[in-house]
């Protein structure tokens, strides 16, 4: 099973997080494609001297085609409004068809009537509350053999 995990990779605490999450998933023999591992980031790879614009195209072509050929999509929620890139990822996912995950460990709500916005709830057959919680659905999944290529 190949999991692509989106959120957000700005900050060290951002991107120690998704390091985490995918060792987590990595340990539990799942193949996963991290972004800020797989592909490389963007100001990383300007201040090293590459091209804007190259460098924002092969980023953006590297993460289609990963989503592509993901089986799941796992989104991390967490902050007081999810990044804008994994919502596109997760909006993209859900076009695909491929099942999509939620893991949400903070309390904060960005609406007054529900844990997240309309359209990501709809995309999202579940979210977690916890990395064990994310772990143990992603093991129970590959368990049932459930065809994760189509959603629940």
């Amino acid at each position: 099973m190949r999991i692509y995990i989106a959120g957000p990779l700005f900050s060290d605490m951002e991107r120690s997080r998704n390091a985490r999450i995918r060792n987590l998933l990595l340990a539990s023999g799942f193949e996963t494609y991290l972004p800020q591992e797989d592909a490389g980031i963007s100001y990383v790879l300007i201040d090293e001297g590459l091209a804007k614009a190259e460098v924002r195209k092969a980023l953006f072509e590297k993460d289609i085609e990963a989503l592509r050929n993901c089986d799941v999509i796992v989104c991390l929620l967490d902050g007081r409004v999810p990044d804008e890139g994994m919502c596109v990822e997760l909006g993209m996912a859900f076009a695909l068809g491929k099942l999509c995950i939620g893991l949400k460990t903070d309390s904060r709500a960005m609406d007054k009537n529900g844990d997240s916005n309309i359209m990501i709830d709809g995309c999202l057959s579940r979210i977690c509350a916890t990395e064990e919680e994310l772990t143990a659905e992603m093991i129970a999944l590959r368990s049932r053999g459930q065809d994760v290529e189509t959603r629940k």
